[in-house]
């Protein structure tokens, strides 16, 4: 699955900065990520009912939005 969204952002900063600004509209955490950089992430998403996908590993994040090297976190946006 690739996302064909043009609006998005890849990492921990500009997720977070979507987020809080309420322009992401899913949110994309790997579950292989290291939890002390996404926990954050997935509080503020609950806070705001956004919702929140899984996927396997970091590898397959960034390969879903077309980067070449491994992702923690990513968002599509409004």
């Amino acid at each position: 699955m690739k996302v064909e969204n043009n609006k998005k952002v890849i990492g921990k900063k500009q997720t977070q900065r979507a987020l809080v600004k309420d322009q992401a509209t899913h949110i994309y955490i790997a579950e292989d990520a290291d939890k002390k950089v996404v926990n954050d992430i997935i509080e503020i998403s609950n806070d705001k009912k956004i919702e929140v996908i899984y996927v396997d590993t970091m590898e397959n994040l960034g390969k879903m939005f077309g980067i070449d090297v491994k992702a923690a976190v990513a968002a599509t946006l409004k």
